[in-house]
């Protein structure tokens, strides 16, 4: 379809058009758009507005470009929350309306290191308890787990019966979690997470690290979420001050 003639800038049309085209299924999640030059054609406008409205599609993470290989469709993430709202992972699957899983792949105690004895002071933490497991949504991988607590707070007995950690330790120490510090990072290929998870190599995951506390301040569990960027989505509220 042509673009028609109208008072905005042509590249508007034809980022309304292709959002149009992908909300109707011509263009569905991670299918590959026609080439630029074809596209151009189908619309009836020059390359050179066609690659200023894939631009800003890319910016709005409507599309994903992959130089020599070509542009793609962004598959929409099953859960998008503010950063500053603290939920388990459990919670965030379930309120996207899937059914919450989990994989176990290692369940041990282990010696903390320095940084690991610092990170839970002022507490003597002589042993951790070490998980590591894939969170699945419907029975698809999306999260990648490393938590690590005193090993008086989570019986290991007990982990593989109760998905929320957050709730195994309220019920079991009467801990409950009421805060977290987190840092996210973007990481790139790894070798044993992006087979688990079943990623393609070109995508990313976002790695959020979260020391968590309960209302004393006391620190009760670490973690390291590898989540699946197309499937989970952040984002901050920040206010001026």
């Amino acid at each position: 379809m042509s673009i028609k003639i109208d008072a905005r800038h042509l590249y508007l049309q034809v980022i309304d058009e292709i959002k149009r085209d992908i909300e109707n299924g011509k263009y569905k999640e991670k299918q590959k758009l026609p080439s630029e030059f074809e596209l151009s054609k189908l619309l009836g406008v020059s390359r050179a507005t066609l690659r200023e409205a894939l631009r800003i599609l890319e910016e709005d993470n409507v599309v994903t470009r992959r130089h020599g290989v070509g542009t793609f469709v962004t598959p929409k993430p099953i859960f998008s929350s503010g950063i500053e709202q603290l939920s388990s992972v459990t919670s965030m699957i379930e309120q996207s309306g899937k059914k919450a899983g989990s994989n176990y792949l290692t369940t041990e105690f282990i010696e903390p290191t320095d940084e690991e004895v610092k990170r839970f002071a002022p507490a003597k933490v002589h042993k951790l308890v070490k998980i590591e497991r894939v969170r699945t949504a419907d029975n698809v991988p999306v999260v990648f787990c490393i938590d690590k607590a005193p090993m008086d707070l989570i019986p290991l007995d007990r982990v593989h019966k109760e998905d929320s950690l957050f709730k195994l330790m309220e019920a079991h120490a009467n801990k409950r979690i009421a805060y977290a510090v987190t840092y996210i990072e973007p990481i790139g290929y790894h070798d044993r997470i992006y087979d688990i998870l079943n990623c393609d190599p070109e995508q990313s995951l976002l790695l959020l690290k979260q020391m968590h506390y309960t209302i004393e301040d006391e620190a009760v569990l670490y973690s390291a979420n590898y989540f699946r960027s197309e499937v989970f989505s952040f984002h901050v509220l920040r206010k001026r001050m």
